[in-house]
């Protein structure tokens, strides 16, 4: 990998990690998750600065509809981080508390809804790139291992199975809709666990993104030959 390769691939796993984290809010404490949406605006920032190219490349090509779910999916992860930055500003008491802006209400339930959307958009944009990070590994371990591949096929089954279980469980559906308010968290429960369940929702996500795009190209493929 090139520089640019590993700068872009230390952003990725630090925002990986630093969503993780936000998403245990009353694990971390108030100042903690304050800082960390700070970390991962910046990181957000950057990531886009480095991926610049693509940025500049928008108006231009043919979109099918693989190019077109890419987009898309960016553009609301725009959206709802832009979303998630604003109302986290405004529910402040640490890093912005001096601000002291008002509407704590309604930007709670705006940074509920666009932190869960930001999560799994995160995930499904991971997934989406996920053969090149898949190439980038493999290009480390010993080449044509066939027990290897099925290994890492299975696991990733088992852990995109139990991120369904988790992702049900954690009631994950009714914060990304809107119809709860407040966070529910088990302050006794460890943070291990928690985390644990949100990387296989993660996994979950990144699964369905990565096996649905192979699928979509291969459609677009069948219609092109057909043509």
């Amino acid at each position: 990998m090139n520089k640019r390769q590993i700068a872009r691939m230390a952003v990725d796993v630090a925002m990986t990690v630093v969503l993780l984290f936000l998403m245990g809010y009353s694990r971390v404490g108030e100042a903690a998750h304050e800082w960390l949406g700070v970390a991962m605006f910046a990181l957000f920032a950057v990531h886009h600065v480095l991926n610049r190219r693509w940025t500049a490349s928008l108006l231009k090509g043919r979109y099918d509809l693989a190019r077109t779910i890419q987009t898309v999916l960016v553009i609301l992860l725009v959206v709802t981080m832009l979303g998630s930055a604003a109302s986290g500003v405004v529910l402040s008491r640490h890093v912005f508390g001096f601000l002291d802006l008002g509407g704590a209400a309604r930007a709670r339930e705006i940074h509920m809804l666009c932190g869960h959307w930001n999560f799994v958009l995160m995930s499904l944009h991971l997934g989406l790139h996920w053969a090149m990070i898949s190439r980038m590994v493999s290009k480390t371990l010993p080449k044509d291992n066939v027990a290897l591949a099925w290994v890492a096929r299975i696991v990733a089954v088992l852990i995109a199975g139990y991120g369904a279980y988790a992702l049900v469980a954690r009631q994950m559906p009714a914060y990304l809709f809107g119809e709860v308010k407040f966070a529910f968290i088990d302050p006794s429960e460890p943070l291990v666990l928690f985390l644990a369940d949100h990387v296989a929702i993660m996994g979950l996500f990144v699964f369905i993104a990565h096996y649905g795009l192979i699928c979509v190209r291969k459609v677009t493929r069948r219609r092109r030959s057909e043509d």
